[in-house]
């Protein structure tokens, strides 16, 4: 039983190890025809299948100037899938893998204009 104990202990701390921290960002400035968008709701999430919901990173609304800027981090076991939604249209934007960064002090922000 002890043995049994052990090991679940051990495959816990191996698996949890394992979670790697990984971070993502968008900034950019949202325009309606020639106008800022302004106060429209941007979010970024990383996009899980199966079982495991979706983790929302950062969320937020642009700015007079239709300006926003969110970043975010997740662990998972895999790479994950950081997705970039502005306002209620159905339309997302998948952020490039060269765009994930390990831990959350620095990464590169993908540029969205």
């Amino acid at each position: 039983m002890n043995r049994l104990r052990i090991l679940c202990l051990l495959l816990l701390a191996v698996s949890t190890r394992a979670m790697r921290l990984q971070a993502a960002g968008v900034e950019g400035q949202l325009m309606c025809g020639m106008k800022p968008a302004s106060g429209v709701h941007v979010k970024l999430w990383e996009e899980d299948s199966g079982p495991d919901p979706d983790d929302v990173l950062d969320e937020g609304y642009t700015d007079a100037n239709g300006r926003f800027s969110l970043q975010g981090s997740e662990r998972e076991l895999t790479p994950i899938d950081p997705i970039f939604k502005p306002g209620k249209r159905k339309v997302k934007f998948k952020i490039p893998n060269s765009y994930i960064s390990a831990g959350i002090d620095k990464f590169t922000l993908l540029l969205f204009h």
